[in-house]
Order: C-alpha cells, then structure tokens, then sequence
C-alpha cells in the first residue's frame, strides 16, 4: 500500500510503522483470523481496516479521535501476522502507533483512573497482592467499571512462594539460563515458576532468576506508556546476565513484550544492549523441545489434554508445535480446538477495558475447547488461564505444570 506517511515526525520508530503499512495488498487474508472482524463484521474492526486507519491518522487525512474506537478494539493477537502471505508485521504497527497516540488522544476521567490503577498495580507483585486482597473483601462495592477486574481474581489467593536466586540441575549440567519471574503471574499462580524450575533442573539445566529484574514491560508496551515500559525493560536490561545460553519465559505475553525490546529502544542508547537481549529470550517449550527432553515416566492416567495456542506464543513468536510435544511426551494425547488461532479474550488487560467482548471470545473459546471432548486444557500464558477458567468447567493448567508433574510422577 502506498503512503506518504512523514517519517520525520514519528522518530526511531517510523520506520517500522511505514514497512507495515507499505507492506499490506489489502488481500483479506487476515479477516478469518482477526477476533473482532470475526465477532462484530465490520471493516474498520480488521486488520486491514485498522492498518488503512493509522496510515490515514499518520498522514493527516482523519483526525486521531475519528480512528480510536476501532483500534482501540484491537487485541494485539498478532493473527493476522500468521495469515499474511505478504508478511505485514502488524505487531510492530499497532504497539508504535498507541505509544505515538497515547499523549495525543483525551480520555474520560474515569477510563484515564481504571488504566492508571492497572499500570501502577499488575506490574508489581507486591501491590498487585495487596490490591487484589483488598478487592476481593470490596468486590461488591466496587465501582461497575472495576467489576470485571475483580471477578477475574481468583476467590482465594494462593501463598506467596518466591523464587531462590539459584535453582541447580540435576544431575550432568546441560545448560545453564536465567527465568523471567513474572509478575502477575507471581500472585495468581506462583507454583508456573517452580514448575518451571524443576522440569529444567530435570533436564539439566541450572536456572538462576536474576533479584534485580522485574515486570517485562510488555502490558505497558501494549498500553501505549513506551516510557513506563522502557524503565520497565531497562531494569531488566541491567539485571540479565550475558553468561546464560538463553533468557527463559514461561508466560507468551511476556516472552513476546521482552522480543520487542529492540522496537521499543530503537533510537536509544539502550537499543545494542536490548536487542542482544531479545535475541536470548526463548519460552520454556521451546527452549525444553531445543535442548531434548528427558522422557518422563508414562503416566499412570494418561489424559486427553486440549492444547489452547496462546496468542503470542503462536503468532507473535511462532511457537506451536513444541509445546504439544512436550505434553505427548509426558505421555498425554494432545487435541487442537477448532479456531485455535482466535484470541481468548485475555490480551494483556483487554478483558478488563472491554469486557463484553473480552467475555463473548472466551465463551467462544471454551466452546471449542469442551466440543474436543478434553479431560484437562493446556496453556502456555498467565492471562489465558485466568480468562478461560471464568467460562470454562474444565481444569486449566499450564503446559509446563503437566510436565512437571509427569516427572514427580503425580495425577494432573
């Protein structure tokens, strides 16, 4: 697609932006796949109507309020990355374009308070802890707008069990990596972290989790705060150390946000530094599958498990196969869901700013997932668990937790 989008205005990451646009045939490849082209049917909810969209916006043909409400319905999935033939990295478009909209646009008072709490909040385990204790005693007496961000909590917490600074192999060191702790993830689900610390050592790889990190940044990226999300990331950019044969993630959204590093410092100093690190980060499924698995006992219930494609872990970072391999190999049979590549309705924290889209996806997902006749359903992301466990009866759990417990030789 032609345009004639000024580059000078957009900085360091207008270039990337105007290669997605001139990148896009409009072909139409990407609507079957798009969640909200799928659900509501209207052209300016598409890939390549948002596209069409922003490049208006960024040469000046539509004034930015006029496009907002469109692209704000964007998930962020990245599945019409997957479906392009012309190789559009949407992905890239869409995060610069918030970041670059996000100062100019005017939000009710209301909306600027409920993004604000998230984004002051979710990052940060201990406040996150300490929000959601108070917003289960309060959930009733929450305001309509913060209602559907409580009902995602869990009735109970579990307890905080934080992770050593060094988890040693077992046995004959293979490989040696640092985790990314999570940070939401901390709170609503802290055993993901020690499942994935003894299915490494399992495999021998010694694990060090770096005490200064913190949250990746990618829930601000996606937000459109780039200056929240480069202090974010810039922690993290001095805490990792070089010495690891990779960067391990065990949540998509996460692993996908700490990829984009390099997008997101382009222009920086920072931006050598945060490109080598990108290119180190890896998911802990397909890093396992990489290395070669140590073959857990059979299971003495094998199960019929569904495996649930979170969003940036298939599209965004192109991993589908490994981790249905790692399940097979804890000796499950492993099913796909029909419309795999649709969106849940997690994104990040696009299921508590629109939660009535957010909720028909996920009862679309769960559909899916229940028609596969599946005992339990595997997911390789935080946000994915939690949205579909509110529509869904069936137990969730993520795939390095059946891992894990096929090595100790314990029931899903």
């Amino acid at each position: 697609m032609q345009h004639a989008i000024r580059l000078d205005l957009l900085g360091a990451q207008g270039p990337a932006m105007a290669a997605a646009v001139g990148s896009c045939v409009h072909c139409g490849f990407c609507l079957p796949t798009c969640p909200t082209y799928v659900t509501r049917g209207e052209e300016p909810d598409s890939p390549r109507g948002r596209i069409l969209l922003m490049k208006e916006v960024l040469e000046g043909g539509v004034a930015l309020d006029d496009a907002l409400a469109p692209i704000d319905n964007c998930l962020g999935c990245q599945a019409c990355v997957t479906a392009c033939p012309s190789g559009v990295e949407y992905g890239d478009l869409i995060a610069a374009f918030r970041a670059h909209s996000e100062p100019r646009r005017h939000r009710p008072a209301a909306e600027r308070a409920q993004r604000a709490l998230v984004a002051h909040t979710l990052p940060y385990p201990r406040r996150f802890r300490a929000a959601a204790r108070l917003g289960a005693l309060t959930r009733r007496l929450a305001p309509a707008r913060l209602r559907p961000m409580l009902d995602l909590l869990p009735q109970r917490l579990p307890k905080a069990a934080p992770l050593p600074a060094v988890h040693r192999a077992e046995g004959t060191r293979r490989a040696r990596v640092a985790l990314l702790a999570g940070c939401a993830q901390q709170v609503l689900d802290p055993d993901i972290g020690w499942a994935t610390l003894r299915a490494l050592a399992r495999n021998g790889v010694e694990t060090v989790v770096p005490r200064g990190q913190g949250c990746c940044g990618a829930l601000a990226m996606h937000a459109g705060r780039a200056g929240q999300a480069r202090s974010l990331a810039r922690r993290n950019l001095d805490a990792f150390p070089e010495d690891v044969d990779a960067v391990i993630v065990n949540a998509a959204g996460c692993g996908s946000g700490m990829r984009e590093y390099g997008l997101l410092f382009a222009g920086e100093e920072d931006e050598p530094r945060a490109r080598a690190l990108a290119d180190r980060v890896l998911d802990v499924s397909a890093f396992l599958d990489g290395l070669g698995l140590v073959e857990p006992p059979p299971p003495a219930r094998p199960l019929r498990v569904a495996y649930h494609d979170a969003c940036h872990l298939a599209h965004a970072q192109r991993v589908r196969e490994a981790p249905q391999r790692l399940l097979r190999a804890a000796g499950h049979e492993v099913v796909v869901p029909d419309e795999w590549e649709l969106c849940c309705g997690s994104a990040g924290t696009y299921n508590v700013e629109r939660p009535e889209t957010a909720a028909e996806l996920g009862r679309r997902k769960a559909a899916n997932l229940r028609a596969t006749g599946a005992d339990v359903v595997a997911a390789g992301n935080v946000g994915c668990l939690t949205q579909i466990r509110q529509h869904l009866e069936l137990p969730v759990i993520h795939t390095i937790q059946i891992l894990d417990r096929a090595y100790a030789g314990v029931d899903v």
